[in-house]
């Protein structure tokens, strides 16, 4: 793990992870009143799945989930729909900002690869941009 980075042990994000999380995204100095507000926007404790739907609601209108599922469709030439778990999590654990392995078992128990390996991108763009899973 990279100096200066704290390991989130029970998978819950408190009010310093959530403080970590924005100064490393360069909002610096943000007051324990905002970051108390962003805590009880949550029904509940903030797991993974319950910070990218937070997060998705927040983006909501940065960029249309089109514009998403294209960077994705770039990873998938056949137009499929799905990518596979170990292309995906390969590049996100060697690639710019990589992802550790706990948060890989965060991304796989919110996005649950089928049988055969693939994962449902276009989904995962829906929650990013919907801030919610679609309903079956």
């Amino acid at each position: 793990m990279p100096e200066g980075q704290k390991e989130i042990i029970d998978g819950i994000i408190s009010k310093d992870d959530l403080r970590d999380v924005l100064a490393s995204m360069g909002q610096l100095n943000v007051k324990n009143e905002e970051l108390e507000a962003m805590i009880k926007e949550a029904s509940g404790p903030i797991n993974f799945t319950v910070f990218l739907t937070m997060f998705g609601e927040k983006l909501k209108g940065a960029d249309p989930e089109d514009v998403i599922v294209s960077a994705f469709k770039v990873l998938d030439p056949e137009g499929t729909g799905f990518i596979k778990k170990q292309f995906l999590e390969e590049l996100l654990t060697t690639q710019c900002d990589r992802f550790s392995a706990e948060e890989m078992k965060n991304l796989w128990a919110a996005f649950p690869p089928d049988v055969a390996g693939n994962v449902d991108y276009k989904n995962i763009c829906y929650v990013i941009t919907h801030g919610e899973e679609k309903e079956e």
